[in-house]
């Protein structure tokens, strides 16, 4: 599986297009949250991109630290419908993290997970560090991984 990162000014029009889509696709209609995607933090984070035959079907945006927290963090995570269930969702996941590592030589990892997932990133190794709350009508949690040095 080859996985492609991307900084913002790299991106083709198709693969911004594509990306887009799919965040509106997943995000705003399918779990019906009104929020606003295009929130000026897309140009300073990386782009991780999953294609099979020329169409992205796993994306994840990787925000370096101070960016938009003291940490680094990830987000708009989408996997399409079709691939759901796979196993891609869990190895995007992965990759993000060790990118996140190897860029920025980072320990801690925030993000902002939907609560129906906090088990999911948890077994990523990410803890709760706060109670469910509501963000853009979705219950969300937040979350830290934090690596122990061996």
């Amino acid at each position: 599986m080859t996985w492609t990162v991307k900084e913002f000014n790299e991106l083709t029009t198709t693969e911004l297009y594509q990306i887009i889509q799919h965040r509106v696709n997943i995000f705003i209609v399918e779990q019906q949250s009104i929020y606003e995607d295009l929130d000026d933090h897309d140009q300073n984070s990386l782009h991780i991109l999953y294609k099979e035959e020329g169409r992205i079907v796993a994306y994840a945006r990787l925000l370096p630290p101070g960016e938009k927290y003291e940490e680094a963090s990830f987000g708009r995570v989408v996997v399409a419908k079709e691939k759901r269930g796979t196993g891609l969702g869990k190895e995007l996941i992965a990759f993000t993290m060790q990118l996140a590592k190897e860029r920025w030589a980072t320990a801690n990892i925030f993000i902002q997970a939907q609560n129906y997932l906090a088990k999911f990133y948890q077994d990523f190794g990410f803890e709760a560090i706060s109670e469910p709350y509501d963000y853009d009508n979705v219950p969300h949690i937040d979350m830290l991984y934090t690596a122990i040095d061996v």
